[in-house]
């Protein structure tokens, strides 16, 4: 209980300002979900290049 509550402590600025601003990391988690994803269906990529331009690919948000 006092580990936590010192934890608490220390991060107090951090945690108010995480609800006052209504900050999160959702859009970096979903990405990354997303990105992980791709990953396995590409199964063995030939080399770095071609995997960042799948993934430019397909989560750029462009309209083709």
């Amino acid at each position: 209980m006092q580990a936590a509550a010192k934890t608490i402590r220390r991060q107090v600025w951090g945690i108010l300002n995480a609800i006052v601003l209504g900050l999160h990391n959702g859009p970096a988690e979903s990405m990354n979900s997303r990105i992980q994803r791709l990953k396995h269906r590409a199964c063995g990529c030939r080399n770095r290049e071609r995997f960042r331009n799948a993934i430019y690919f397909h989560l750029g948000g462009l309209k083709l």
